[in-house]
């Protein structure tokens, strides 16, 4: 597990959270380890949050949430400032864009070096004051989590939402499309002038981290894994895989009906996890 910070963090002059006074919103560019200027939001717990059944929420002022989007999403998309929204009921929220996505230099590297972009937004949110930090992930950011928490630590819970548990998988249509997307020239255009997503054309070298050998690394970090039995990218033996790597300090939540990632997270579940993190990172 590395202690090496995990970039140059852009300083704010704002201070940390006081009982007399409030951080507002902030928006800034972070530059990871290796250069690459990525598109960062804070957004502070606001004074009035919108509440959900059965999902009470103890004080938070020292927890903050670091959102891992999934691939082709970015700081601006509408369905993680929808998912921000929900966990700001909970803590502080960092969502930023990994590279080769929206506003971030780079290009895309899906899910290798996307760990040292989320890596910045952690150390960030610490340098904000916060004690507690919870990540959550979604799809290609639920995989991103995962090796982050394994290699980098310093992070209270961790929630990987409809990950892979192995790499290069191909055993469902939209998964072929995806390595149509990342592989092929034509593909890499699609994703450029499309979905507004940046790939790099190189090949892993090596290969990352499988999710899948990075759950067993994060214990003691409570652990907490989300997927639905309708997703149509990654059947349902990539979560149980991922629980059963994890042991006892993994949890694993099958959500009936749902889909894939930010889109197919609704408000109510996104509350649950909300109130999960709470009391796993304290």
């Amino acid at each position: 597990m590395s202690n090496s910070p995990a970039g140059d963090v852009a300083r704010s002059t704002v201070r940390p959270y006081s009982e007399t006074g409030r951080r507002g919103p902030m928006r800034t560019f972070l530059r990871t380890l290796d250069g690459i200027p990525i598109d960062s939001v804070y957004d502070p717990r606001p004074a009035v949050y919108k509440t959900f059944p059965d999902t009470p929420r103890p004080p938070t002022r020292d927890l903050v949430f670091v959102i891992a989007h999934g691939f082709t999403g970015d700081v601006d998309r509408p369905h993680v400032r929808r998912v921000a929204g929900v966990l700001r009921g909970y803590g502080a929220v960092v969502t930023f864009s990994f590279r080769g996505h929206g506003r971030s230099g780079g290009r895309s590297t899906v899910g290798d070096k996307e760990v040292l972009d989320l890596a910045a937004a952690v150390e960030w949110a610490r340098d904000l004051g916060h004690t507690r930090v919870v990540t959550v992930g979604f799809s290609m950011g639920g995989s991103v989590v995962l090796r982050h928490a394994a290699l980098y630590g310093g992070t209270d819970a961790v929630v990987s939402v409809s990950a892979p548990a192995r790499w290069y998988y191909r055993g469902t249509a939209p998964m072929r499309r995806l390595h149509w997307l990342v592989t092929r020239p034509e593909g890499r255009l699609v994703g450029r002038y499309g979905l507004r997503t940046r790939i790099h054309h190189r090949d892993w070298d090596p290969v990352p981290l499988s999710p899948v050998q990075a759950a067993p690394r994060i214990a003691p970090t409570p652990l907490l894994i989300v997927h639905g039995d309708r997703d149509g990218y990654f059947p349902l033996d990539h979560p149980r895989m991922l629980a059963e790597a994890a042991g006892d300090h993994g949890e694993l939540w099958i959500e009936p009906g749902m889909g894939h990632a930010e889109h197919a997270a609704d408000d109510a579940l996104m509350a649950r996890i909300g109130h999960w993190s709470v009391s796993a990172a304290g």
